[in-house]
């Protein structure tokens, strides 16, 4: 008899657990909460309380090395997708390992714990709840998909006199379109990629955007010296043997110079505090 698993969430976690269940004659299935798959890259125009991406995402990994291993992506995909063509790919994925009737949507997992006889079986309760009603049932083993980037780090207690800003503060999780702030002074705190992208496509409608960050950063494009994506020039047997055989200090000074090349970091006040990791 095939074991049963449980897997929560049918983001691109979940999708790919599914279809490796299968290949290894398990039987899963799938709890998602929302209605339907996909996770953060299922655009909404609305909050419903789940992490979406903006509408101008593009993936910052390309996709040679952004794709499932037994699923390539079309050769007229870009190199870096938009969300639109991600989310064309996951439903082309699902569509061809027919996932999609393992997935029971609008299912929130409200609990998991073991068995009284687990030590022996290895088994859990899972309870779910479909439109108010609950539901138990027991499972071989479970597999937690939930992402990185379920709850977000809003820390409005480090800015002291924040309740006097008379302002809209919200989180780039919130973010979708920029048409909101259409002649707007905004400051976005954070230089990450999400920190990166809103700022650059706010300054085309908002009548001025700072962008402030703590300890600088490296502003790497998606593209390498040769018209390559910079993700897979880097990612190399040549640098993995690099990085045993040379000192750290001296590929991070090699590093710094190259990345400098484009433009001096210093100039712009991106400069990475000395005793921080380098890159």
């Amino acid at each position: 008899m095939a074991k049963r698993v449980a897997v929560i969430g049918a983001g691109v976690s979940g999708l790919s657990s599914i279809k490796c269940c299968l290949d290894e004659d398990l039987e899963p299935t799938c709890f998602e909460r929302s209605n339907d798959f996909g996770g953060l890259w299922k655009f909404s125009e609305t909050k419903d309380g789940m992490t979406r991406v903006y509408r101008s995402l593009l993936t910052n990994v390309c996709k040679e090395m952004s794709c499932y291993s037994d699923f390539p992506y079309n050769e007229d995909y870009p190199n870096f997708m938009s969300q639109e063509k991600f989310w064309n790919y996951l439903q082309e994925f699902v569509e061809h390992f027919g996932l999609l009737k393992y997935i029971q949507f609008k299912t929130t997992v409200c609990s998991v714990t073991k068995r009284p006889d687990f030590s022996e079986t290895g088994q859990w309760d899972v309870v779910t709840e479909t439109e108010g009603k609950q539901d138990r049932a027991v499972f071989d083993a479970v597999m937690v998909c939930t992402g990185r980037f379920l709850n977000p780090h809003l820390p409005l207690e480090s800015f002291p006199g924040i309740h006097k800003f008379k302002g809209q503060i919200l989180h780039s999780q919130d973010y979708r379109t920029p048409d909101a702030f259409q002649g707007k002074r905004v400051l976005l705190i954070g230089l990450g990629n999400s920190g990166g992208d809103i700022a650059v496509e706010l300054s085309r409608i908002a009548s001025q955007v700072f962008l402030s960050t703590r300890t600088g950063s490296w502003v790497v494009s998606r593209a390498s010296d040769g018209g390559y994506p910079s993700n897979m020039m880097s990612i190399r047997r040549w640098h993995s043997f690099q990085t045993q055989l040379l000192p750290a200090c001296f590929l991070n000074w090699i590093q710094e110079r190259h990345m400098n090349k484009r433009f001096n970091h210093e100039d712009y006040g991106l400069s990475i505090t000395k005793g921080l990791s380098q890159i």
